[in-house]
């Protein structure tokens, strides 16, 4: 009896420091480290494109979650119901430990949104893949037309607020003088564009675009180095909290993820330019006509 409760304890402490030892997975991983690490068993590489790109081929084990359907609630582009998440999740056999890849079709913003979600869930062991699918990627890694089965697993919710900033917050950072930052583009940033009711972009939002975090290459578009976005976001304040948005949430959580892994303290503003935008009680400034509205 003795001997059975010392093995009984040995096994628990041993699975625990397990857990706590294991070395997480990065938050970007290069082909090669996927290659690699393909036929891990808690491992779940996700493709986010559309169903139709998904079906003329894919990563081979990659399970289809088209972005625009299982990330966004469709219209106000917000965070689909928790229920429903966990139950996504749950049957693509993603628990705890899981480890996630995630991969797009070079935008990196649509894998992003998705690595987002996660971590606003509470998971903490996912990551986006260096290149978007293309040549490159076809030419290093097995190629698939088959949907995978995988068992069921318990996804568990544990929500991380810090990830998200609301409206209030947004409103917060204008008055103190915080740091905001517009991932869209330079002609939406200038209100020559709008997805929304108005142009322009909120009061004191500086312009750093979701592309600027990858290269585009004719074999498929890979994201910088972390050396070379040192220097995208060089002239940004460590020591000050920064609050993202973009037009959806997708290209603020590219900036977020990759800022975050620099050691910036940032947070997506998730309801972003579609709901600021169309609030007329909301303050904007508008370039292209030179006016702002309070």
């Amino acid at each position: 009896m003795f001997l059975r409760l010392l093995f009984f304890v040995f096994f628990s402490v041993s699975s625990t420091l397990a857990s706590i030892t294991q070395k997480p997975i990065p938050i970007v991983v290069s082909v090669d480290w996927l290659q690699t690490h393909l036929k891990d068993k808690d491992l779940v590489i996700i493709d986010v494109r559309k169903k139709e790109a998904y079906k003329e081929g894919h990563i081979q084990g990659a399970v289809n979650m088209p972005v625009m359907k299982d990330f966004f609630t469709p219209k106000t582009l917000r965070l689909p119901k928790l229920t429903y998440l966990k139950e996504l999740f749950s049957n693509a056999g993603i628990g705890t430990d899981t480890k996630i890849v995630v991969y797009d079709n070079g935008q990196f913003c649509w894998a992003a949104r998705a690595v987002w979600v996660f971590k606003v869930l509470g998971h903490k062991n996912e990551s986006l893949l260096r290149y978007g699918y293309g040549d490159y990627i076809k030419s290093h890694l097995p190629i698939s037309q088959k949907s995978p089965q995988r068992s069921k697993a318990d996804f568990i919710l544990r929500v991380n607020n810090t990830m998200i900033a609301t409206k209030l917050d947004v409103l917060i950072a204008i008055q103190n003088k915080g740091v905001l930052l517009d991932g869209r583009s330079k002609d939406m940033y200038m209100g020559k564009t709008s997805v929304a009711k108005r142009y322009g972009h909120i009061p004191t939002a500086q312009l750093f675009s979701g592309s600027n975090n990858y290269k585009i290459t004719d074999t498929g578009n890979r994201l910088k180095s972390f050396q070379e976005l040192e220097n995208v976001y060089k002239s940004l304040p460590k020591n000050k909290h920064i609050i993202i948005y973009c037009q959806d949430g997708a290209d603020a959580a590219l900036d977020n993820l990759l800022m975050q892994k620099l050691g910036y303290k940032t947070a997506v503003y998730e309801g972003s330019w579609l709901e600021w935008a169309n609030d007329k009680n909301l303050p904007i400034v508008n370039p292209s006509k030179k006016i702002k509205e309070f």
